[in-house]
């Protein structure tokens, strides 16, 4: 059963591109329709958490924005790194939806329950995946995700009732 959803940054909540400005400035841009699944899963019950190999500010406030209170950034071993959040909250891998694109994703996602990939992921990645996603890295490829998962717990139409039935 899945409890947590991790998620990679680049190529996965993004498009896999690095904005830099004449200033040294780095820009990311994050698709809304991602963030209301992340936001929504969270409220719902099952955690998100962020493994990612670069550090950026723009990310951690993003992540701190939607509620995800696990943000791991700088990481090159996501194996470790997961391990150490399966131990703080008793999960097993089992327990891990993970979703990644590129190839320091494989490892980790091979051990995961159950993983997915943007449509644009590496082929090596694609090659594990048990869910691909019909849209890009960036393009709502994670809400996708998300959303399937939801689904299958029967949450997503409790999600889609609340917003036509409230404001938000």
């Amino acid at each position: 059963m899945i409890k947590l959803i991790v998620l990679d940054v680049d190529g996965t909540l993004t498009d896999g591109k690095l904005y830099i400005d004449n200033l040294g400035n780095e820009m990311k841009a994050f698709n809304v329709k991602d963030g209301l699944a992340i936001s929504q899963s969270i409220k719902y019950g099952i955690d998100v958490a962020i493994i990612t190999g670069k550090v950026s500010n723009i990310v951690e406030k993003r992540c701190k924005d939607l509620g995800i209170k696990e943000i791991r950034q700088g990481i090159k071993d996501k194996v470790f790194e997961l391990e150490s959040i399966l131990k703080k909250y008793s999960l097993t891998y089992d327990n891990v939806a993970f979703m990644g694109d590129d190839l320091l994703d494989l490892k980790v996602m091979k051990l995961c329950g159950l993983c997915g990939a943007p449509k644009d992921s590496a082929r090596e990645v694609l090659a594990i995946s048990n869910f691909v996603s019909t849209k890009n890295g960036g393009e709502g490829a994670v809400r996708e995700f998300i959303e399937q998962i939801l689904k299958e717990k029967g949450i997503w139409g409790k999600i889609v009732e609340n917003f036509e039935t409230t404001a938000q």
